[in-house]
């Protein structure tokens, strides 16, 4: 039959161990990890850019299901009504552009906020707001912000990094 991609869970901080026991097995695989710069010199340089997934290129047909969702520091398929599901591959390309686009940049930069920090919505339907920054999502393309409303309530609402701006930053 035909080989397709699909998508295997991880054990929590276990898909280089994944990855290692699929490669073991010629399993092809895809494990997209980006460089990270960090302040600490004994931090990990390299991070999965799917924290807890590893693509397998298989024909589930000739490879039972169970042999590799059983594997050491795997939790099993990404399913839909227990059918493990099938990712496009015109899907893989695209990750695997973007994971070259960020490592070719020198690794995935430090995002220069700080938790609590006022900061300006610069573009999208809270533009010009005030908002306290709060976390950087997975991959630091997205961040979470508190948005300022009235009566001292905060709502947390998650938009890309791109988007904000430090109001210090503004202000010189």
């Amino acid at each position: 039959m035909a080989a397709y991609w699909y998508v295997l869970h991880s054990k929590p901080n276990n898909e280089q161990l994944l990855w290692v026991q699929l490669s073991n097995r010629k399993v092809e695989t895809f494990y997209p990890r980006i460089r990270v710069q960090t302040v600490n010199p004994r931090s990990r340089k390299v991070k999965p850019y799917f924290p807890g997934y590893v693509f397998i290129h298989v024909d589930l047909e000739q490879i039972a299901p169970s042999t590799l969702q059983w594997m050491p520091g795997a939790r099993g398929f990404v399913s839909f009504d227990k059918q493990p599901s099938m990712v496009p591959d015109t899907l893989i390309h695209v990750v695997k552009k973007r994971v070259d686009q960020i490592n070719g940049a020198g690794g995935e930069q430090l995002p220069s906020w700080r938790l609590g920090e006022t900061v300006v919505i610069q573009a999208g339907p809270f533009a010009g707001h005030e908002a306290i920054f709060d976390a950087c999502l997975s991959g630091n393309e997205r961040v979470r912000v508190l948005l300022k409303l009235l009566r001292g309530m905060q709502l947390s609402v998650e938009l890309p990094g791109a988007q904000i701006e430090s109001k210090k930053n503004l202000l010189n």
